[in-house]
């Protein structure tokens, strides 16, 4: 399946030819469709959030909104925690803030060239020098803000070197060629100049504003990524008024909008985009352009699954980068065969296809809609499936326009690989169910895309359990045929060539080996988590990766593991060579070889002992309750009724409470900073 991706990728890859720059603005140009970047995020750091909004509020797109969605409890009463919280809640209107001078300068400008030039072919020279100043400016002032970012890791200089200075050196190179066109007494059309003033004004207009859905208790608060999506996604094209009641906070419907009512507006796209994502200029311009095009009408998702930032200050970050990189190939080559696989960091989505998946249900008499499904932990996956079974597709566009950080310390990529490898198998019916009713419609799903989406959502389940049985099991000369090893050879030197084409060392195929050697356990967890949803019907909290940058510290079973692995190897080396096994015992050798490899050089034997050793104590010790004072006997005179439970809930009980017991939160807003 890896050596079929590939070669699908490097078709794709041969065959793709960019859109040119002048027809995108043409067809932007008389585009009225609306996109909202949604944003989801937990307990991240604000300067991370804060370089993804950027990046999304810089997208030269006509029509865009940008809102993050903070899923942080909203009273917090740590301070720290508070505080970073009310840094996030500003970020949105601080980008505003600081979009102000840029964006007043083009549509004015743009305001001007239309006053003069509406009703013309052609313009004057003066027009063409004033439009040049107008984009080096803007140049000078993306560097600007490019000087002023602090610079504290490898993702901080890709933000500045290719968010803003990428975008920077376009704009330079625009105010060039406009230079060059006076220069030959020559000039672009006037519909050409108005594009280009037109472009000016996306780059510099957004929207920006910030939802929390847990302020509000008729939105579903359950703790995935996939419900924060789905609250917003639920509320969008209506208008809300805010109520209290006691159980906190409701939206009410109204068909008329008034003062201090929310209003959140509807778009035909919708870009998902993690906390910790980064987009390069042209992604939205160049995605959403492919959806529009008539033989893509049929479209419900395109993106670029992302990549790896370079320059990662840690081996065991390079290493995460480097399979990453290699994952950007392989969905790209499952485009080719129809098998590709929404990839959550990022993703254009068309709003009608999401209308077409939509479950509904009613909680305690709020309407809940589900356009995300987050039965498992990786919702995307399985709504690549609901999206197909509606007659839907999805596009990987071949170029690598959005980059995600990967896990910097063993702690945060357990989090994340447990997480990957979790719910493949509950989603297999889905997809026997869409196989079954393909072909009752006369559309058989093709061997090799079926191949492929069997591999993706099942292989960790059978490579795991396979690499258990070539550990553990006393194997000889009977079972170990030169001709299985001589098979592998064409997967681990494709593999190497597509290190190499990406950046990296060849030999770097035999660390992503002992890379995944060592997490063997951490992917049977996974595995077994999913057997047990499947058995208890239950759903797998959702874990989301640390976006943090202090390091994260392992579980102590799963530090543990990679020595049980090295030790046990040892031992069927030592039990092989004594029985003249010497085949399994190559074998051994070079699992024990890497296995201690990967265990120095990238987890480190005096982190491990850290973490075993907080493990150890984690495990020996409680935590004491703080002590409460005792209550003392209720007087009937201090009693009141809560009128106001009462007349919401209607019930007898559990309405008498003391009068300092009544607390009303403050209605805080819900969208802020949004114009609209």
């Amino acid at each position: 399946m890896y050596l079929v991706a590939r070669q699908g990728a490097l078709e794709r890859f041969k065959a793709h030819r960019r859109v040119p720059r002048a027809e995108l603005d043409r067809h932007f140009s008389h585009s009225d469709r609306d996109l909202t970047v949604l944003v989801p995020s937990y307990a991240e750091e604000p300067e991370v959030v804060r370089a993804t909004l950027w990046s999304a509020a810089l997208q030269e797109y006509p029509s865009m909104r940008v809102v993050l969605l903070l899923d942080d409890p909203p009273y917090p009463t740590d301070p720290a925690v508070a505080e970073r919280l009310e840094r996030s809640r500003r970020l949105a209107e601080e980008i505003e803030t600081a979009l102000e001078e840029p964006r007043f300068r083009a549509e004015s400008a743009l305001r001007d060239f239309e006053s003069k030039y509406a009703d013309r072919g052609w313009v004057e020279a003066p027009a063409v020098d004033t439009l040049a100043e107008l984009y080096r400016w803007s140049a000078g002032w993306l560097r600007q803000r490019a000087q002023n970012e602090p610079i504290v890791d490898h993702v901080d200089v890709f933000f500045t070197e290719q968010v803003l200075g990428g975008l920077a050196d376009d704009l330079e190179l625009t105010a060039s060629a406009l230079d060059a066109a006076v220069l030959e007494r020559s000039a672009p059309t006037a519909e050409r100049m108005g594009e280009l003033h037109r472009r000016l004004v996306w780059i510099f207009t957004a929207s920006l504003g910030t939802f929390e859905r847990k302020l509000y208790s008729s939105v579903s608060h359950e703790a995935n990524k996939a419900m924060n999506l789905n609250a917003y996604l639920g509320l969008m094209g209506g208008h809300y008024r805010p109520e209290e009641t006691p159980d906190g906070t409701i939206l009410r419907p109204v068909d008329e909008p008034g003062p201090g009512d929310l209003c959140v507006p509807d778009s035909d796209y919708v870009l998902t985009l993690d906390a910790d994502s980064l987009l390069l200029r042209e992604y939205c311009l160049r995605l959403v352009y492919l959806l529009e095009q008539p033989e893509h009408e049929r479209v419900a998702v395109v993106q670029t699954p992302y990549s790896s930032f370079r320059g990662a200050s840690t081996r065991i970050e390079r290493l995460a980068g480097a399979t990453t990189d290699l994952q950007h190939l392989l969905h790209q080559g499952m485009t080719k065969h129809n098998a590709t696989f929404w990839v959550g960091a990022n993703a254009v989505i068309r709003k009608a296809a999401l209308a077409d998946i939509v479950e509904t249900e009613t909680v305690g008499g709020f309407t809940v809609r589900r356009f995300v499904q987050d039965r498992t932990v990786i919702e995307d996956t399985e709504s690549s499936i609901d999206l197909g079974s509606h007659g839907w597709t999805l596009v990987n566009y071949p170029e690598r326009l959005s980059y995600s950080a990967t896990p910097p310390d063993f702690g945060s990529l357990i989090v994340q690989r447990r997480r990957w490898a979790n719910g493949g198998l509950l989603i297999m019916p889905k997809l026997w169910r869409q196989v079954r009713d393909r072909r009752r419609s006369g559309q058989h799903m093709g061997l090799l895309e079926l191949a492929l989406r069997v591999n993706y959502m099942a292989s960790i389940a059978w490579a795991s359990f396979g690499l258990v049985f070539l550990l553990a099991y006393p194997y000889d000369g009977r079972l170990l045929s030169p001709v299985v090893v001589l098979a592998a050879l064409p997967y681990f030197i494709a593999m190497a060539s597509d290190l190499r084409y990406c950046g990296y060392k060849r030999l770097d195929v035999l660390r992503i080996y002992g890379f995944n050697l060592i997490l063997l356990p951490v992917n049977l967890a996974g595995v077994l988590k999913s057997i047990e949803q499947a058995i208890t019907n239950r759903k797998i909290p959702f874990a989301r990766t640390p976006k943090v940058r202090n390091r994260t510290a392992a579980p102590a079973l799963y530090v543990l593991a990679p020595y049980l692995i090295i030790a046990f190897s040892l031992f069927t080396l030592w039990r092989d060579a004594t029985a003249g096994n010497w085949g399994n015992a190559l074998f051994a050798a070079f699992n024990a070889a890497l296995a201690i490899w990967i265990t120095v050089a990238y987890i480190g034997i005096g982190t491990s002992m850290v973490d075993l050793f907080g493990g150890v104590l984690r495990w020996l010790f409680i935590a004491r309750e703080p002590k409460q004072a005792p209550v003392a006997e209720a007087d009937a005179s201090d009693e009141t009724l809560d009128w106001r439970a009462v007349l919401y809930h209607g019930r007898a009980d559990e309405v008498v409470h003391r009068t300092s017991d009544l607390r009303i939160a403050p209605l805080a807003p819900a969208v802020s900073g949004a114009k609209s």
